[in-house]
């Protein structure tokens, strides 16, 4: 094995680690994947003979390339006021797939990353960086341009407006099933009543369309009246698994039309995060998700 292919072993050893962070501070598997694309690129091209923990060093590359994109990113969105949902991971929610489990590890849900996307760059980048995957602010502060004093408010920032902002779901994957199960058949059965019983007062519906016609929907008796209106696709859903917790994929004639993640507290529904975009779904690739 000569130098290029050693180098390039290395990188696939640390390829779904990349991904994971890249995953978090972006919110976009594409992006992701670009990222880690960029990592491997300015890897081939470094002097890294001397480099004692390249898994490090992979790291804080890969970082600053997302920063670099979140940076561009905000500039761009701050132009818009359309309602925008991550890319969700999906699988089949009684299968079994290692490399979206190893990108998730921890299982970072839709609605956390929802959140993250309102954070400041830096602040998303501290915060990723030290409270999900343990590095220190000194290893931080020069990839956020910041001293490791001020890396540590930055992250402290951002761990306020994560944990006053979304509530804590569930734990039990059979308990979050039964709660979706049965809105998916109280929603086909168009019975109000049932729906409304399912769903915590102040439930927060996000839904993406990829631009006009995205919608923000606030209470209980508004999402329920807003799901009755999506009662006619309701044959065609199929639980999945999104993002580590019960959710829903509707796909008319094969082709997927929506992801909807569930956030279950308490035994009700306290998040709905609906990703329509036709066009990222495409991207998604959800065929793969069977009945």
């Amino acid at each position: 094995m000569d130098d290029n292919e050693f180098l390039a072993h290395r990188f696939e050893q640390n390829r779904t680690h990349l991904k994971a962070v890249a995953y978090r501070m972006l919110g976009s598997l594409s992006e992701a994947d670009d990222a880690v694309q960029e990592g491997w690129l300015r890897l081939s091209r470094a002097e890294v003979a001397e480099v004692e923990n390249l898994r490090g060093w992979l790291t804080t590359v890969v970082a600053r390339v997302c920063l670099d994109m979140l940076r561009s990113r905000r500039t761009r969105r701050e132009e818009s006021l359309d309602i925008h949902v991550p890319d969700p991971i999906v699988r089949e929610i009684d299968g079994a797939d290692p490399e979206h489990e190893a990108v998730l590890g921890d299982s970072v849900g839709l609605a956390l990353l929802v959140v993250l996307d309102t954070l400041a760059p830096a602040e998303r980048l501290a915060f990723v960086l030290h409270d999900m995957f343990a590095l220190s602010f000194d290893e931080i502060a020069p990839i956020a341009g910041r001293t490791p004093g001020a890396t540590r408010q930055l992250a402290s920032r951002a761990r306020r407006r994560v944990q006053g902002s979304e509530p804590v779901p569930d734990a039990d994957l059979a308990r979050q099933r039964e709660v979706v199960e049965a809105f998916m058949a109280a929603s086909r059965g168009g019975r109000f009543d049932a729906l409304l019983e399912l769903l915590d007062p102040d439930i927060v519906l996000r839904a993406d369309h990829g631009g006009p016609g995205s919608t923000l929907v606030r209470g209980a008796r508004a999402v329920t009246e807003q799901a009755l209106t999506f009662s006619r696709f309701a044959p065609f859903a199929r639980l999945a698994l999104v993002n580590g917790a019960a959710g829903v994929v509707a796909a008319p004639d094969g082709k997927a039309m929506s992801v909807m993640a569930f956030t279950v507290v308490g035994g009700k529904i306290a998040r709905i995060d609906i990703l329509a975009d036709p066009h990222r779904l495409q991207r998604l690739g959800l065929s793969s998700v069977d009945d």
